[in-house]
């Protein structure tokens, strides 16, 4: 069996675009974690941090638009589609949410914990993939998710209890050996982290809530993307995004009482450092590449590269902050690389009314002009998609 890359991507781009998203989510962790302190606390606001976040990502994306057009045609623009941003509030709050709850969750875990299980978002966007497409997932497809699923509850298991095995090193031996020694019931963390996964604790909840934001804002917003608003500049679709993302952000620091304090000398000084300044450009490319990744591939290649992630991560965590890969961490890393091989030989397809990318210039392409480049490629097909 020969794999479809065409079919995972259909022009150099786009594959650029996938290489992007991985890079960018590896340096999420990596940098909030880096920027806690020795209790893994933030000296300064999150919210405030994902405020700023979206709001570099609007201007970013308005400077994107006006590189082709001006900013009286992008306000044009904006009304003309006012009910698409208001089709946006609703990825827009999960989003909020998703963001805000990553910076709770990598005070609780460590990064390659934390991202094997958020893994387990594969077969929910897989199930809201199915409902909301209408794209039934083949059977290899629906293998190559669970296998993925299976891989990251790997890291759960203790391998001792099921050979026997006295030099057993995988990390649930090491945390129950540790357990041994102590007389409270708190699960071993390592540099004040919990590497044991879930725990039935607050953590395991606020980490499942924001698996399933994240499926829900992840699905709904592509099918934004290349449904209700596939006739709208992909850039106006990040203003409508990141406008709405603004207002719910400031709702949030409202509703805890922190919206005046949030923006206080010493607050701002807490976040004007170079480590927390790095987390707001990371997290605004990660915004913007994520919007071009959901619209021109789709969700389910985005758990896959997700999951991607777990590799480098674990071996970048090793080297920064001395965290151990435990052997059912490899086996996991292993199952899913076959899981990602298995997806490639019949990856999902859903282009939606959406051409495929060639260039960044592209994305700023009129209805008008969209039929004019398919009329002149003789793609009769895809112009019947737009209309």
């Amino acid at each position: 069996m020969s794999t479809n890359w065409r079919e995972l991507f259909p022009t150099k781009l786009t594959f650029v675009i996938f290489l992007l998203y991985i890079s960018l989510f590896i340096g999420q962790g990596i940098f909030v974690t880096a920027s806690q302190e020795a209790n893994n606390s933030y000296s300064y606001n999150t919210i405030t941090v994902v405020l700023f976040t979206e709001i570099l990502k609007l201007i970013v994306s308005a400077s994107l638009y006006c590189r082709e057009r001006n900013f009286k045609n992008l306000i044009q623009d904006v009304r003309k589609d006012s009910n698409v941003m208001l089709l946006y509030f609703v990825p827009a709050f999960l989003y909020c949410l998703y963001n805000n709850l990553a910076f709770v969750n990598l005070s609780t875990f460590d990064p390659t914990t934390y991202y094997l299980l958020l893994q387990l978002r594969v077969v929910i966007t897989g199930i809201l993939f199915q409902i909301i497409f209408k794209k039934y997932l083949t059977r290899r497809q629906w293998i190559s998710l669970l296998l993925l699923t299976f891989g990251c509850m790997l890291k759960q298991v203790n391998l001792n209890s099921l050979y026997g095995d006295t030099n057993d090193d995988s990390e649930a031996a090491a945390v129950q050996q540790a357990s041994l020694g102590s007389t409270t019931a708190a699960p071993p963390k390592v540099s004040g982290k919990n590497m044991s996964g879930f725990d039935f604790s607050l953590s395991a909840l606020l980490i499942l809530a924001q698996t399933v934001f994240s499926c829900l804002a992840g699905v709904y917003n592509e099918y934004l993307l290349k449904d209700k608003g596939a006739d709208v500049n992909i850039f106006v679709q990040n203003v409508f995004m990141y406008i709405d993302s603004i207002v719910c952000n400031i709702l949030i620091l409202f509703l805890n009482g922190q919206l005046v304090g949030a923006f206080t000398a010493e607050s701002l000084r807490a976040i004007l450092r170079f480590n927390v300044i790095i987390i707001i450009v990371n997290n605004a490319a990660i915004g913007i590449v994520t919007s071009f990744f959901l619209k021109y591939m789709n969700s389910i290649v985005k758990t896959f590269a997700s999951a991607l992630e777990l590799l480098f991560t674990a071996i970048l965590c090793y080297f920064l902050f001395a965290i151990p890969i435990y052997i059912n961490t490899a086996l996991a890393i292993a199952v899913v690389s076959f899981a990602i091989y298995l997806y490639t030989q019949s990856p999902v397809v859903n282009t939606g009314k959406v051409r495929p990318l060639n260039t960044i210039s592209e994305a700023t392409l009129t209805t008008q002009d969209k039929r004019k480049l398919l009329d002149s490629d003789g793609d009769t097909d895809l112009e019947m998609d737009i209309v």
